[in-house]
């Protein structure tokens, strides 16, 4: 069931086709075009530098920190949530068993 299913070549025959002939064709080169006169361009818009100065620098610094502590706490509130949970359900199995055991050897 989960073997691939490899494909199978069929068997030869022994018959060979002969090559295709490929006969030589002539080159035709195109009639020439006069060439267009040239256009004024539009001067280019160029983008704006971007130029970092120290109170830039310093924001980009303290935006990625910033960035970086709300990202850690949620994965360590998270990773508390689940271990909290965890050790409650493991107190409340332990819990279950003692009273289920209790009400074995009462009767």
């Amino acid at each position: 069931m989960f073997r691939p299913k490899i494909p199978t070549m069929p068997t030869p025959t022994g018959q060979v086709s002969p090559p295709a002939v490929v006969e030589p064709t002539t080159v035709v080169p195109a009639a020439q075009t006069p060439q267009p006169a040239p256009v004024a361009l539009a001067p280019a818009q160029s983008r704006p530098t971007v130029q970092l100065t120290p109170g830039t620098a310093l924001a980009l610094v303290g935006g990625g920190t910033a960035v970086v502590l709300v990202v850690g706490a949620v994965l360590v509130s998270m990773l508390l949530a689940v271990a909290i949970t965890g050790a409650s359900v493991a107190v409340c199995a332990v819990v279950l068993r003692s009273l289920l055991a209790s009400e074995t050897k009462r009767r």
